[in-house]
Formats: structure tokens, sequence, C-alpha cells
């Protein structure tokens, strides 16, 4: 039964309460005296600001916060730090209240967006607040993760809507708010409603907390043997967690039985190779890898195991648990400091109470345990003096180890200053920027009063605020020097002092800012350039965010093969490391892009606060013919091969939302085809949650894929799967064009290295080279022959004589390609006809 049959005919506050936990007791829960007192303020009309531990069930005060606005035919909003949770949090809404009553809005996904409950990113609601004021339909406002608020960068949007919607009522949520006198008061006095604050220190499931002085295999092997798995041992860098996990293999982490019924439970889901081998070696054993850097589908098998208690041991970073309930009987952290980007400090009480609390978990565990590591060099201390004995003169001889030269070490003190500390206060981190102007400025009514309300009344110190308003009014200024703005004589009908002289869309300088640049700069290119789908590619690129690992790992390849070609040149050591400096990772259309840029920045002068970066990622596994397991393992980023898929869903999305339909080619389609089914096959749930955005309520048909059973058949997409066989091909071309024989040779095993070699020197006595240009991949030069069960391929040589009589034949198997997720291709010949 939906949540909204239970809605009352009167929104009576008494009635809301009963019959909100008449709906929860059908459900089997038994709310918690926190909740109940909090969901009786909300219920009332009061702000709250709900402090309490993780696993207290906050979603559960949460979804009373939207109930009771429906009833009061008021809309309601939640907000999250990231759009996974939106999107979670959505699908968990929809099935309580209803697809017709839920939308969603992330800047790259907009469902249902007039629904009576909408959830969005904080982003997006300080845009709404900024653009509307308390003219906004917001009704009320549920802000999950509120210690967002601190975020040096994002902190801005969780203080706007406090600042710009007095008319809502405020339902703030964390597990480490700290001390909150200064909220409740200010919204007492913005919004004119009583504030309650409802905190407890005491969680529905107790901690324990130790510290460890024992060698890191051997406190593992004590929580193993005294019933207090599963245990998360969390590092704070990727490395460490996947050597960790590496190195425990050693460990009888879990018996036949176990083993036997986690291979049941992985069934046939599809590892890739890299990584993916690795992963399955360690989770039949019992052990997990967690880090942001995995594929979401990797991370998602090691939650499903872990739920169903079949993983003992989970390593990973700081980030499990964010919106997902996974059961963790013991935190054990293996330090307690953390590099933050700009030095390596020790961890905040409110970082170590957001990890520490991932411990035990509400449905599973009764108690939790957080257990932390002594420092390498202490426990190593420890062991020599107690191999001493008692004896004095014995333990004064013990040589003690010494911190490593530059190690931020911590103590047993640090350890108990933590578990006691309350989080730190909340500290605001208002920003200003020409989107805030802008949003402003659009907002019917005086622009100069509501800036000058922003600007005066935010939480900020009078000497912050003071630099505030001088960035807002040179802000201001060249707005006005370059015609985005206009000042009025008289104030206009709708009581505007200042204009726009453009429009913005809803969404404005939230998702992908430059996409209005990538518009503009499309125009430029020559659509019958042959080389046009890469350099709308390119342009798309340039628009988003960077992956810097990625780029890095680019750079380092480059500089690698420089190297190696200035030695074989001759190059002196000195000159080598100047002219070095010079080589970069590959940035298509650098100077047209950049050229473009300027002369679009002087008409739109926001755009300067978000950088263009010029990069080839997506361009770059294209025109190398590669697929997703090649170039990830060409660079070297098994670690990073889910932030890798990441920027190619968004490269996919970009092209398909940003391309106008008059902008595409055949060819770009193709290219946007192959890119699209490329990141299905690797890892259908990027794509799929994102087309299921567009119809969130409808049931699945009978004959749909269960969600366990991974992408569509390859074969399925043929425009896409054409691409990929060309590319594939393409792949050899280029290769042959080197006279690359032995990586041939490992493509085409059956073949062989020597057939190639053999194959090539017949080639290179007719001719010098091989093209790879644009026009040698062009769909011109592949010829495919459809069967049932296969395809007959021939791709030819682009020869400098144009007579186009070398190729290659091959044969497509289509059941293999299905099978392996990728095209399977089979060499026959290489040959003149």
């Amino acid at each position: 039964m939906k949540l909204t049959d239970h809605l009352p005919s009167a929104p009576d506050p008494d009635v809301l309460l009963d019959a909100f936990t008449t709906w929860t007791t059908g459900q089997g829960i038994e709310l918690y005296p926190a909740q109940e007192e909090a969901l009786m303020e909300v219920v009332t009309g009061a702000n709250v600001i709900l402090s309490t531990p993780t696993g207290s069930g906050k979603s559960l005060v949460a979804t009373g916060a939207h109930f009771t606005a429906l009833a009061d035919g008021k809309r309601s909003y939640y907000t999250a730090p990231i759009k996974a949770l939106v999107s979670e949090k959505f699908f968990a809404l929809v099935d309580v209240f209803g697809a017709e009553n839920v939308g969603m809005m992330t800047g790259d996904s907009s469902v249902n967006a007039d629904a009576p409950i909408i959830c969005c990113t904080a982003e997006i609601l300080a845009n709404l607040a900024l653009r509307d004021g308390e003219q906004a339909d917001v009704g009320q406002v549920v802000m999950d993760e509120f210690h967002f608020y601190a975020e040096p960068e994002r902190g801005w949007a969780w203080q706007v809507p406090l600042l710009e919607l007095p008319q809502a009522q405020f339902v703030l949520m964390s597990a480490t708010l700290g001390d909150v006198a200064r909220f409740e008061k200010d919204l007492v006095a913005r919004t004119g409603r009583s504030t309650a604050v409802v905190s407890s220190a005491e969680r529905p499931i107790p901690l324990t907390f130790r510290y460890a002085l024992t060698p890191l295999h051997e406190t593992i092997e004590e929580l193993l043997g005294g019933n207090q798995a599963p245990v998360y041992v969390v590092y704070f860098n990727q490395a460490s967690a996947m050597e960790q996990a590496q190195g425990l293999m050693s460990v009888n982490v879990a018996s036949r039985e176990q083993r036997n019924k986690i291979a049941e439970a992985i069934g046939d889901f599809r590892f890739t190779a890299g990584f993916g081998k690795t992963l399955s070696r360690l989770v039949r054993h019992g052990i997990g890898v967690h880090h942001a850097g995995m594929l979401p589908k990797y991370r998602r098998l090691v939650e499903q195991l872990a739920q169903a208690g079949l993983l003992k041991i989970i390593c990973g970073t700081d980030t499990l648990g964010v919106g997902i309930n996974v059961p963790i009987r013991t935190v054990l952290l293996t330090g307690l400091t953390k590099y933050d980007g700009v030095r390596t400090r020790h961890l905040k009480a409110r970082e170590f109470h957001q990890i520490a609390g991932r411990a035990g978990r509400a449905g599973y565990d009764t108690a939790g345990y957080v257990v932390v590591q002594a420092p390498e060099h202490v426990i190593e201390n420890e062991k020599a003096l107690a191999k001493a004995g008692e004896d004095p003169k014995k333990r004064r001889k013990v040589v003690r180890k010494q911190a490593p030269e530059g190690f931020v070490s911590w103590s047993e003190k640090t350890f108990d200053k933590l578990v006691e500390a309350e989080p730190e206060p909340l500290v605001s981190s208002f920003q200003v920027s020409h989107s805030m102007l802008l949003n402003v400025i659009n907002r019917p009514g005086d622009a100069f009063a509501a800036m000058k309300h922003l600007l005066t009344e935010n939480h900020e110190d009078r000497p912050a605020q003071r630099r505030h308003i001088l960035r807002a009014i040179a802000i201001y200024r060249a707005l006005l020097a370059a015609d985005v703005v206009e000042q009025l004589d008289e104030p206009d009908e709708q009581g505007r002092r200042v204009r726009l002289t453009v429009d913005l869309q809803f969404d404005f300088a939230l998702n992908q800012p430059l996409s209005p640049f990538a518009l503009a700069a499309i125009e430029l290119l020559d659509v019958d350039s042959p080389g046009y789908p890469l350099d709308v590619l390119s342009v798309i690129e340039s628009t988003l965010d960077n992956p810097r690992q990625v780029l890095s790992a680019q750079q380092f390849k480059a500089r690698g093969e420089a190297v190696a070609q200035m030695k074989a040149d001759g190059i002196e050591y000195d000159e080598r490391m100047e002219l070095l400096e010079d080589v970069t990772y590959p940035k298509p259309l650098q100077d047209i892009l950049e050229a473009a840029y300027e002369m679009y920045r002087k008409g739109h002068p926001w755009v300067a606060e978000h950088e263009l970066s010029p990069k080839s990622v997506a361009r770059d596994m294209f025109e190398r013919a590669m697929n997703f397991v090649e170039f990830v393992n060409h660079y070297g980023l098994a670690r990073s091969e889910g932030l890798v898929l990441r920027y190619l869903a968004d490269v996919y999305k970009a092209l398909r939302h940003t391309v106008p339909a008059d902008a595409k080619t055949e060819e770009l389609t193709d290219l946007i085809e192959w890119l699209g089914e490329l990141v299905r096959q690797v890892d259908s749930s990027l794509l799929d949650e994102w087309e299921r955005l567009r119809n969130p309520g409808a049931e699945p048909t009978a004959d749909a894929a269960p969600v366990d059973e991974g992408p569509a058949r390859v074969t399925q997409n043929k425009r896409a799967f054409r691409v990929q066989v060309r590319n594939a091909l393409f792949r050899r071309v280029e290769l042959a064009a080197r006279r690359w024989t032995t990586p041939l040779g490992e493509l085409d095993p059956e073949f062989g290295a020597e057939a190639w070699e053999e194959a090539l020197d017949g080639y290179f006595a007719e001719y010098d080279e091989i093209g790879t240009d644009a026009d040698a991949r062009g769909p011109a030069m592949l010829m495919i022959t459809e069967e049932s069960r296969r395809w007959l391929v021939r791709q030819i040589f682009a020869d400098p004589a144009g007579d186009h009589d070398w190729g290659i034949s091959a044969e497509v198997d289509l059941a293999a390609s299905d099978e392996e997720g990728a095209a399977v291709i089979r060499v026959q010949a290489v040959d003149q006809q």
C-alpha cells in the first residue's frame, strides 16, 4: 500500500502523525524516540534540525516530512550532495508515493518536474531560490547531509535556500552537525517558525571503540575469530586498499562452504580483463574492494555480496556507505591522518565520526565496533618491548624505531580525543559568482535590494561580507560592459530597475555551463570535412570536467614516448628535459577552441568562472580503435576504470543532449551510437538508469531482462556494432601501417604474427605506406556482408596510389561477440584482390 493511501482529508497535526505511524506500523517499522520527536515537530509546521547518528532513521523522518507537505498541499524539495543519492532517493520515494507525485532534477536529468515532491541536488534548489526568492513555489525543504554547508567549493548551495526561502519549512539532517545553536536562532528569525533541535548521541546500535597495538593482519584475524565481521578496512587512498586486499589472500577468510555460496551468488556475472579478474579472485575468497575508481557494477556487486553476508572483509576508502545500507559490523581504520589535497593532517572529529558511524547497522547487528590501528613503528616498538618482558635492563636496551621522515603520526590520545570530540561547528562558505547575480537580476522586483539582502544577511563575518560586496560590484560592472544587462530609467512592469538582455535556461550554470559555448563552436566546424565527427567530439570534451587521472596517464605515456624518440634522435639529456616540459596530453583543436572561447567570453563574461579544457579521451580511444579494456590497459588505469567510464558516459550524454539534430551527420550519429553501446557493454547501469528516469513508474515487461543479467546483446544495436567492427579492423590497419606484427599476432593468434609479417612484406614491396587518416578509416573502406550467424568483412588499405586492392578479409562471429560483449573478429587473409 502506498503512503498516499493514508493521506487524511484534513491536515490536522495529530491526524497526520497518526496516519503516518499507521503506515510505518504496517511496514513493520517501530519509530525510535528521536524519529517520533522530529515527526511531531514536523507535522506542527516547525523547522527541525535533526542531528542523530548514522543508522538512526533520518530517511524515514524525511519521508514523513514529504507526507506532511503533500497533505498540506505544499510543494516539498529533498536535496542531497550528489546525483547518485538524488537518483536513489527519487526511486525510493516513487515506491512510497507513486511516480505521479515525485519528480527529479539533477542538472543532467529532469523527470516529472511539476510533481509535488522534487528530489534535486542542492545546487538546483539554490538556483531556484536565487531566481524566485520568496515567490518560489517551495513550501518545505529537506536538506540531507547538511554538513556539506561547510564545504569550501559547494557550501554556498546549502546556505542560499536558508537566506532566500523564508516561506519554507526546513528539515536539516546530518549525523555530524556539531553545535547548531546559530542555525536554530537564524531559522526562527528568517522563517518566523519555531525551530526544534532533535539530537541524540544514543545509537540504535551501540559502538565499542578500541585502539589496536597488534599488526594489521593479526587485528583482522582477531576480528574474524571474534565474530566481529564483516570488517571494513579503511584506507585513505585506493592503492593501499587494493594492496591490502590482495595481501589478505593468504588469510583463511571464508570456508569452502562459504566460498561455494559466493560462487553461486556471483553466477555468470561478467568480469572484464584487468581489475575485473583480480576482483573476481578476491570476492570468491570472501574479500571485497570498494572505492570510487571502480566500475559501478563492481561496487554494486561488492555491496550485494556484503548485504547477503557473504563477504567477511572489505578494503576500501572512506567513501563506502554514502547513501547505501551495507551491513558492516566493524570499521577498522588503518590510520587517523589523510591527505586533503594540500597536506597530510589528522582527521577532523566530523570525518572520524562519519566513518565510524558506518559500523553496526540496524536490522543486521546488535553491536558495532570501531578499531583504530596504531602507527606501524609504534606497533613494532610495542612488540620489541613485549619481547623484553618486565626486565628494566632489557627494556632500556630496546632500540625504538622512529617514525618515517615526514610522517604525521597519531597516538592513543589522538584516538581518545576524536572519540570524545563533538563534530566541529559548521563554518560558512558563501561565494558570489556571475551566475548568482544573473539569477537574481532575472528575478522580478528590485535586484539591487535582493543582492543587498544576500550580501549583508549571509552567515559570513563582516570582513568577508565586504569582500563579497566588492566582488559583486566588479561582476555587475563586467555584465554592464558586455551588454549582458542593462539599467532602466524607470522600473518595468515587474518592478525591475535592471534586466537581462539574454535568456537563461532553468539549469543555467549547473549542467555543463559551457554547453551554450559548445553549440556556438560546433557552428564553426566544416560539416563536410572527413574529420567533422571527431571535431564535434573534441568540442564537447573541451566543455566537460577533467578526468585528472586519465589526463595524467596520457601525459606520462606521451612523455615516455617522447623521451624514447629523443634518445633515438641523439638529443642530449639537458635538452631532452627542457623539451619534455612542452609534452602534455593530447588537446585537439586547442588553438581554435581557445580563440573561439575568448570571443564568446566577451559577450558572456560569466563563462570565465568555468575553465575550457581541450582534451582527448573518447576521441583518443576512437582514433586508436581501442575498446574499453584495451584503453584502460594501454594507460595503466585499472584502479581508475570507474572514473574513465563515468567520463565516457558524460561525453555520450552531452553529445546526445547538446548537439542539435541538424548538426548530426550519419558519421557523427554512428560515433554517438558506438560510444553509448561501449558504455552499456562495460556497465549498463550508468545509462540504463538514465534512460529509466524518463518513465519511472513503468512496470517491466514480461520479457525484460532482470537487472543483474547485464547489458543487452552487443549485436542488438546493429549501428553501434558496425562501428565497433570498423574500429576493431582499423586498429589492425594502424598496427599494420607501423609494421607492428607482434601485437597483430596477439590480436589474431589463429592467423599469427608470421602470417601478418609475410602479408605486409608483400604489401610494402608495392607501396611505401598505409594511410591512417580520416578517409582511410571511413565507411567506404569497409565492406560488410551480413549473414545470420556471421558477418564477412573486407577492410581495404588506403594505399598512396589509390588502387585499393590490398586489405584484410575477416569473419565476425556474432554469437561469440554477444558472449564476449565486444566484436569477435577472426582474420582469414591479408592479401591483394
